[in-house]
């Protein structure tokens, strides 16, 4: 750039602010600092009753702890990280995001044939002793691999609503949901397209 040039250059930034503004975008992008936290807060905690009232929760953590789920699970946060920032272990934590239709890739990664799995739950609904001793794993195994696939099947059932919702409000926050909205585009359609019978029973309704 020659002297004359970067003198234009020099004037043009001085009289648009072009530079102030990108650097205060960059800044703000994906940040909490400018969002309306008690709204934000609020929008999801709505979502989060309307679950409630709408299914038979598992979980034993209230709605505000169910709304820091929600926030971090998108951020992309591991259990350790969720359950230490709410004061309480994983396990409370995997029960609470599947209350809530939130499941991750490793979710579904199973040590045996998961779609035969799940046909074997929907035509038979055995006991969970019946699943462990036919799938070779422990009952433990068993019983949260059948609220993984529950939690699968409740979601498709209404179009997976509820997640989007939730990434409404932090996206209409300005807060990245790409990580969370990746699982469940790639994930969970992947893992229950072998389901026909679900397409017919699925709720429209709001």
């Amino acid at each position: 750039m020659d002297e004359k040039t970067e003198e234009l250059r020099d004037i043009f930034m001085d009289v648009s602010g072009e530079e102030a503004v990108t650097e205060s975008q960059e800044a703000s992008r994906g940040s909490l600092a400018d969002t309306d936290e008690a709204g934000v807060t609020d929008r999801l905690g709505d979502v989060v009753a309307r679950m409630r009232e709408r299914y038979e929760f598992q979980t034993e953590l209230a709605d505000e702890d169910l709304v820091t789920v929600v926030r971090l699970f998108y951020e992309g946060s591991d259990e350790e990280t969720i359950a230490a920032e709410i004061g309480t272990d994983e396990s409370a934590v995997v029960e609470g995001r599947l209350d809530l239709h939130l499941l991750r890739d490793k979710d579904t990664e199973a040590p045996f044939d998961l779609p035969e799995f799940r046909r074997r739950v929907a035509d038979d609904d055995p006991s969970v002793t019946e699943l462990a001793a036919e799938f070779d794993i422990d009952e433990s195994r068993a019983a949260h691999y059948r609220r993984v696939v529950a939690a699968q099947d409740a979601a498709r059932r209404v179009s997976h609503r509820f997640q989007s919702q939730f990434e409404d409000v932090l996206t209409d926050a300005g807060l990245s949901t790409q990580h969370a909205a990746g699982l469940r585009d790639d994930g969970l359609d992947e893992a229950t397209e072998d389901i026909d019978s679900l397409d017919s029973g699925a709720d429209v309704s709001m």
